[in-house]
């Protein structure tokens, strides 16, 4: 495999291996569409430029070349790069993007690299973001894995990061928030002894992202068409400064019997919202 394969975001062969033959039939127009709502050109420019770079390094490339400014409020309460104790780190999720690059670039050159992200298997078309990543889909092919390569995530060395939402923050009734998180970041952390530490991330998409989000969820569609507009809202949000406040470590003893896991994330996600 050459490096322009290897380098390269290609829409047309990502739809092949999501589709297989099916792609063929996908009309030319709607795939150009999906080129320029994803700025293959742009990104492919950006790939180009760095090479072989990947992990740590890269992440911290992308929030440079967007001009992204970070204030962290809280670093205090982040664990020390000498404690032998591996985390989860559970954030919000209001941008579905440049959050995630973020927190990467900030905990993964305080920890020297050993943090991996668990994420939507789309993401490991992105070669500099993939050794940081641990492949999971609730559906398709990866469906029969995703217990496993959890597991395999969390009994390893490295930080786990996690946005239990699963999904970009919504506005609903004139707030922005996340959907209610999901209860795996619980167990797997009380299965193995890692504290929590929360991390509220300030930010917003545009209007037009949040209007997409919700038509799709009224006319209840499988496919998460607000999914193709993060790229533009990633570089909407260029030049920006954004707000990282790092809250205090939970211990995993406390979350106990006295609620159920998903009681228990929920309240991590209050928390959240209260830093």
């Amino acid at each position: 495999m050459n490096n322009n394969e290897v380098l390269r975001i290609d829409v047309d062969k990502i739809l092949q291996s999501k589709m297989g033959d099916k792609a063929k039939r996908v009309p030319r127009f709607l795939v150009s569409w999906l080129k320029r709502r994803l700025h293959q050109d742009e990104v492919n420019a950006f790939l180009e430029k760095e090479g072989d770079i990947q992990g740590v390094p890269w992440v911290e490339d992308v929030v440079e070349h967007l001009g992204m400014k970070l204030v962290i409020e809280g670093e205090e309460n982040l664990p020390s790069s000498e404690d032998p104790k591996r985390y989860t780190f559970v954030s919000n999720h209001p941008l579905g993007g440049l959050d995630g690059v973020a927190l990467g670039a900030v905990l993964g050159s305080r920890y020297e690299g050993q943090i991996k992200y668990l994420v939507n298997d789309l993401l490991m078309n992105l070669p500099g973001l993939a050794p940081l990543c641990i492949p999971i889909n609730k559906t398709g092919k990866q469906s029969r894995q995703f217990p496993l390569m959890v597991e395999a995530g969390f009994k390893s060395e490295n930080h786990i990061i996690m946005f239990p939402a699963g999904l970009c923050s919504r506005k609903q009734k004139g707030v922005i928030r996340d959907l209610p998180w999901n209860k795996t970041f619980i167990t797997k952390s009380v299965e193995t002894q890692r504290d929590i530490v929360p991390i509220h991330f300030g930010g917003r998409n545009s209007e037009k992202f949040y209007r997409i989000a919700n038509i799709c969820k009224f006319f209840r569609l499988k496919f998460n068409v607000a999914m193709i507009y993060l790229v533009d809202e990633m570089i909407g949000n260029r030049d920006k400064t954004f707000v990282v406040k790092i809250g205090k470590p939970i211990p995993w003893q406390t979350f106990d019997k006295s609620r159920t896991p998903l009681q228990w994330a929920q309240y991590v996600q209050d928390e959240v919202y209260k830093l």
